[in-house]
């Protein structure tokens, strides 16, 4: 059963409530390691970890007059917590808390997109079960090639479906690390053991070495990754679209009973979703340029990174989670003819198996140039006078006496064309 979008699942990891409650969270691991290195006294700590909450109103009041969104967040704590507050954010400074934070933000957003594409690759396989050996036109240059089979399109989505899980994994560890390393990085009033403590608790990686900030490079692979994935579905959509075509039909998108197509022509059924996703992986795609320009920050850090991140790393994570759930909605319901893909596939009456034909004449012994000669010219007949190709060849003087009816048969046998798609889909698991 697939699950319909909710804008909840990923939008609350966003909220401003959470990235201050992460950030906070990152403050009382600190307190908690100082703690148990004999830093703040344990009667201390149990206060703070008591009292300590904050007010979004309360944050905002106060960063109207000093500017500064972080200290602002550490006076509303202060104010609940009372004279114990002076033990938190002991060595660190504000992004050791912003980055560590976000780390936890980012990990929540990926354990969400990796389960989204999980739920796609499943609906993918059982697709590609269905229409293994459903066979259609392969197509190169948007012209009829040799035979393929549906379920063997669809074996190719689910397979780069499969690396593009391996990519965000890889992804998430790379992003998903913190630091708390102090001012520029040096931990010269910060114990590295604190640190230490407060990732392994967080369920972080570390940045060996830091300035300010987690490098932004890391963020830069995280978003050019969700790009990738994006690109993935628009490459999928736009195959669809393209079979959705009057002329062609051999998938639909699905058009609920009261949907409409256009506000002129009431025929029409248009393949909306998919030209919206095509659309949106635009989106993430510009976003990962932003993320590139993220990376040069001056000296140890500035903060011209920080606007960006507020758009670009909420935008297209819950931009992809949407994506992925509609585009998994997609194959779930989508239409197939696969007696329009056989109908199209003998549209060229033939000419799918001119390989075929021009492999049995070389093996009969003419040169392939000779051979190649005999299979275009007829082939060339086909397009301009549609006349059957095997009926073509059979009357051709320099074809003829070549290959028994027998051979010449076998030629055109679909299923020795398509003998291997087990032997595909046996490899990548299906």
């Amino acid at each position: 059963m697939i699950k319909r979008y909710s804008l909840d699942r990923m939008e609350k990891i966003w909220e401003e409530q959470t990235k201050w409650q992460k950030m906070l969270d990152v403050e009382i691991a600190a307190c908690s390691a100082w703690a148990k290195l004999g830093k703040i006294p344990k009667a201390s700590l149990s206060r703070i970890k008591k009292k300590a909450k904050f007010s979004l109103k309360r944050i905002r009041q106060i960063e109207q007059q000093t500017k500064h969104d972080i200290i602002a967040f550490l006076t509303s704590v202060a104010e609940n917590v009372g004279a114990d507050s002076r033990f938190i954010h002991m060595g660190l400074t504000s992004n050791d808390a912003i980055d560590t934070g976000q780390a936890l933000q980012l990990k929540d957003a990926s354990d969400i997109l990796i389960a989204d594409l999980k739920t796609l690759l499943t609906v993918l396989k059982k697709k590609a079960r269905k229409y293994k050996h459903a066979p259609m036109a392969g197509r190169s240059h948007n012209v009829h090639a040799e035979p393929i089979t549906f379920g063997l399109k669809l074996a190719l989505w689910y397979e780069e479906t499969k690396r593009n899980i391996e990519r965000l994994e890889q992804a998430k560890q790379v992003v998903c690390v913190g630091k708390l390393s102090g001012a520029v990085g040096t931990y010269s009033n910060i114990d590295p053991r604190v640190e230490n403590m407060v990732l392994k608790t967080l369920g972080l990686g570390r940045e060996p070495v830091a300035n300010q900030v987690v490098q932004r490079d890391r963020h830069a692979q995280y978003v050019s990754t969700l790009a990738i994935i994006g690109s993935s579905l628009e490459k999928f959509t736009t195959e669809i679209r393209n079979l959705q075509h009057t002329e062609i039909l051999e998938v639909e998108e699905f058009f609920s009973k009261k949907q409409k197509g256009s506000s002129a022509m009431p025929h029409k059924r248009n393949p909306i979703t998919c030209e919206r996703i095509s659309g949106l992986a635009r989106v993430l795609r510009a976003n990962s340029q932003a993320a590139m320009e993220n990376i040069a920050l001056w000296h140890e850090r500035d903060i011209s990174h920080s606007s960006v991140e507020r758009i670009i790393l909420p935008d297209s994570t819950i931009l992809l989670d949407y994506m992925l759930v509609k585009f998994t909605g997609i194959i779930d319901n989508l239409i197939v003819y696969p007696e329009n893909m056989l109908k199209n596939l003998n549209k060229t009456k033939g000419l799918m198996f001119s390989q075929r034909i021009l492999i049995n004449l070389v093996e009969k012994g003419l040169t392939r140039e000779q051979a190649y000669r005999i299979v275009q010219r007829n082939a060339l007949a086909v397009w301009k006078q549609g006349v059957d190709f095997k009926t073509l060849l059979e009357n051709d003087a320099d074809f003829e006496g070549v290959l028994t009816k027998k051979e010449i048969e076998q030629c055109f046998d679909l299923k020795y064309v398509l003998r291997n798609v087990n032997t595909i889909f046996k490899r990548i698991n299906i």
